[in-house]
């Protein structure tokens, strides 16, 4: 039996664009999702949008317009991600499963897009392996708070964000195809790794904040 939470998780969302995009879902969408559709369906549904991602981004190695499919599936995984919470709110199903399931499926999303993208001919996987550990570290801290103080704490640079990045690089590498920016003592850089780097220098920063955050708050309630 899921194991539903007496008290709702205490949401704490920085990002502005994060918060706003969220309550336009929760107004113009999330009253048309069907009674009968539970969280982890939701969640499900977005998943399966991160998949497609994934494997459009994989089949980009046959032509850059597969990035259509990218973009689309990165559309159907934000919008489900930011709905299933608000479903298991709104009708009192949060649960610890559930918000491990959300959380997993996401990890294993950035993980598997960094993968495809560092395989395709638009990016190098000595960038993308940079990227890859980021999100997951973020999202297994994110199940530690909700574990130890019962908040969902989102980065400053939260999911729409991270969505937004991934939309961009595969615009601009449908525009500027497989040519190198530059060369970087014999090292071509792509749009996408010029794109992703740059986005890692604040995702790093909050990644290490939230590390040390937690710790100091779990040291004081050990005190």
């Amino acid at each position: 039996m899921t194991e539903i939470y007496k008290n709702p998780v205490k949401k704490i969302i920085p990002s502005r664009l994060e918060t706003g995009f969220q309550q336009f879902l929760y107004k113009y969408v999330g009253k048309y999702i069907p009674k009968t559709m539970t969280p982890n369906q939701v969640t499900l549904i977005g998943a399966l949008g991160g998949l497609f991602a994934v494997v459009s981004t994989l089949l980009t190695r046959i032509s850059c317009l597969f990035f259509l499919g990218t973009i689309l599936g990165l559309v159907v995984h934000l919008v489900a991600d930011d709905l299933d919470g608000y479903v298991a709110r709104s009708r009192n199903m949060s649960s610890k499963a559930g918000a491990y399931f959300d959380l997993i499926t996401d990890v294993l999303f950035s993980t598997f897009l960094m993968l495809a993208l560092g395989f395709s001919p638009y990016a190098n996987m000595e960038v993308m392996a940079f990227a890859i550990p980021v999100y997951g570290i973020v999202n297994v801290t994110a199940m530690n708070y909700i574990i130890y103080f019962n908040e969902f704490l989102f980065p400053r640079l939260g999911p729409i964000e991270a969505h937004m990045t991934y939309g961009v690089v595969a615009i601009l590498s449908m525009i500027l195809k497989s040519k190198p920016l530059f060369t970087l003592w014999g090292f071509p850089v792509m749009i996408a790794d010029l794109i992703i780097f740059i986005g890692l220098i604040p995702t790093y920063y909050e990644m290490f904040r939230l590390q040390i955050q937690l710790f100091r708050r779990l040291k004081e309630k050990k005190e």
